[in-house]
Formats: C-alpha cells, sequence, structure tokens
C-alpha cells in the first residue's frame, strides 16, 4: 500500500531529471516535501525513449546538481546510462519519492492548493510541477488522416527500427527525432522522410556543449534586461553519429508535405499516390498539464502566463522542465540546474514572507 502524507509544505509533480533537480536544492532547506511519480520505476521520460537514443553532449555536461555523471563507454551517454544515473542519482540523495502515484488534480485552497492523486490527496502550501512533456505527444491535424488504414504511431512508442522490416515507412517531422529515426530505419528498410521545409543541420563538431553555451547566453541576456535577438540560433539538428552516417549515404532529402491520405498511402502534392505500410509521427511533444487543468489558469490562448518558473495567476505554483517558456536550456540535465536553485529560492521567500 502506497502511503502518501496528508499535508506538506511542497509537492514536486514529476519525478525525472527536472523534479530530481528541484528535490537536491529542496534537500538543502529545512522544508518537508515529497515527490509524486506516475512511473514505476526512476528514469522519467527516459524509460519510454526509443533504444538507441543518446544525449547531444558528454557525461560532464550532463549533470544534475550535486553529483558528476559517471564515465560513459561512448562520448555520449546512451538510454540506459541516463536511466541508470537517474536511479542512482535518486538513491544517493535519497529522496521522497512515492511512485505509482498519479496527479489527477490540483485545486485552490484558503492555505495553499490540494493535490489529488489515485492514492488520497495531498494538502501543500505549494507545488512545483516537473511532468515535462513526453506524456503528451502531439500530432498535428491532416486531411483524411483517419482514412490511412495502415499503422500509425508516434515517436514516443518508436523503439527500435526492426520493428519495421519488411515495412514501407513514411517518418514525418524535421527536427531531432525525425532525422534520427529516419536514419535507422532506413538502413532496414524503404523509408521516406518528409519536412515542412529544409531542415538545418548543425556542424559536426557542434554538439549539445555548443547549445549549452547559447542557452546561457540567452538566459544572461535575460537576468540583465538585455534582447537575446542578437544570439544566434544554431539551427534544428545535431549530427550524431547515426545521422551523419544517413548522410553519408546520400538519403538526407526529406519530401515536402504530402496533400492528403488515402486508405493506402498519401497523395503527394503533384498528385501521384503512394502506398505506405507505416507512418511514424516524429511531430514532438506539448507540455503535460492535464492535471493543473482544475485551476483555470491559462489565457485565451491556451498559454500560461509566466514569471520565470512561476505562475503569474497561482503564485503558489512553479513549472520546472518544459522548455524555454519555462527557462532556455531546462528540459536538460544540465540546464534545468539554475532554474530548479531559483524556483526554490522563491518557495523559500514565498513561505518565510507567510510566516
Amino acid at each position: 500500500m502506497i502511503q502518501i502524507p496528508s499535508k506538506t509544505k511542497v509537492v514536486i509533480i514529476g519525478g525525472g531529471q527536472a523534479g530530481l533537480a528541484v528535490g537536491y536544492f529542496l534537500r538543502r532547506t529545512d522544508l518537508g516535501f515529497v515527490i509524486l511519480d506516475n512511473q514505476v520505476e526512476p528514469g522519467g521520460a527516459w524509460l519510454h525513449a526509443w533504444r538507441s537514443l543518446q544525449l547531444f553532449s558528454p557525461g560532464d555536461y550532463s549533470s544534475l546538481p550535486g553529483w558528476g555523471f559517471p564515465k560513459t563507454k561512448k562520448s555520449y551517454p546512451e538510454r540506459e546510462e541516463v536511466i541508470e544515473y537517474l536511479r542512482e542519482y535518486e538513491k544517493r540523495y535519497d529522496f521522497p519519492v512515492k511512485r505509482s502515484v498519479s496527479v489527477q488534480s490540483v485545486t485552490r485552497m484558503s492555505s495553499g492548493l490540494l493535490i489529488e492523486t489515485n492514492h488520497g490527496s495531498i494538502e501543500a502550501s505549494t507545488v512545483v510541477s516537473c511532468t515535462g512533456t513526453w506524456g503528451n505527444p502531439y500530432i498535428p491535424s491532416y486531411p483524411s488522416k483517419n482514412e490511412f488504414l495502415g499503422t500509425q504511431i508516434h515517436s514516443a512508442q518508436y523503439c527500435v527500427p526492426t520493428d519495421f522490416i519488411s515495412k514501407k515507412v513514411l517518418i514525418v517531422g524535421g527536427g531531432n527525432s525525425g532525422a534520427q529515426i529516419f536514419a535507422e530505419v532506413s538502413r532496414v528498410t524503404d523509408a521516406t522522410w518528409v519536412t515542412e521545409r529544409d531542415p538545418k543541420f548543425l556542424p559536426d563538431d557542434v554538439d549539445g556543449r555548443v547549445l549549452f553555451q547559447v542557452a546561457t547566453q540567452r538566459y544572461q541576456a535575460r537576468l540583465e534586461g538585455r534582447s537575446d535577438k542578437a544570439i544566434p540560433s544554431l539551427g534544428d539538428i545535431v549530427m550524431v553519429d547515426s545521422v551523419k552516417e544517413a548522410r553519408s549515404r546520400g538519403i538526407l532529402k526529406p519530401k515536402r508535405p504530402f496533400s492528403k491520405f488515402t486508405n493506402s498511402g498519401v497523395v503527394w502534392s503533384n498528385g501521384t499516390e503512394e502506398t505506405f505500410d507505416v507512418i511514424i509521427w516524429c511531430t514532438g511533444f506539448r507540455p503535460a498539464l492535464e492535471h493543473l487543468k482544475t485551476l483555470g489558469i491559462e489565457n485565451a490562448d491556451e498559454q500560461i502566463e509566466m514569471n520565470g518558473t512561476r505562475t503569474v495567476s497561482e503564485p503558489r505554483l512553479w513549472l520546472v522542465g518544459y522548455g524555454e517558456w519555462t527557462g532556455f536550456g531546462s528540459a536538460t540535465l544540465i540546464g534545468v540546474q539554475r532554474y530548479a536553485r531559483s524556483t526554490v529560492v522563491e518557495i523559500q521567500d514565498y513561505l518565510g514572507s507567510m510566516r
């Protein structure tokens, strides 16, 4: 039987990298807290990543606060190594994690926020939501999409390329997931890559270290009240080994979008039809914030107004690790650190002012 406290100062929703980073800084205070995680084991979103996924940076650029990433077999840590790191990090700091606990809603109380879960309710003075995006895959609306009778999956369900041997596969999406999945699926079967526009590939020597430096420049500019528009964008796709190998085969030449689906494939813009067995949507994710709907904090554009990581319309709620709208680089292992730290400082200040 899972036992959760009935009341605490801080509830962290989500036990992945962002939740653990916030937990690290809360551990250094006298505030009581609990981490609610809906997974069956440590690892966060990495538990659901495809098998060949790896970080874009070496281990020393991929660490959470307090404990460096251990030495890895290859230059860039692989999926299983990241999961093991998160597991050992959680154990090292003995975080009060409760799993598998799913948060169903968060509502206001005069004394704080009420968190309803599948294992009871908790009253909290403050809440930090760290659920990320993996639980909310996005597939765009597309003409006659439901007419296609083959298999459609999102990259969130993709595992290994050998699942598609002898299948004709259409991969949709121009980001890193689209490039990497196309690169490895095309090695084992007939695959076609579709992107809205020509993808932008980073130089071979640019990896997560450079991307983190750019994110830091943007962060510093914002702190100093300067515009970040002069800081260059470096493009989209990191040239990991699988993408380099696909380039060597001369196949990184995606088609432009098709006009509609048929029951057996798609119709291209020139009117020709082509059959496919499988569509893999590599079209990204949206923030997994269904548990916050009950607060009514979204504006007319379905956006949440933020002041850093703190929500403007509910000052007892912080959002950490969802991407640039909650902090440049905040969805990365090393980048989340500064936002986790500032969030805990704000929570301390807020709770101190309430005494």
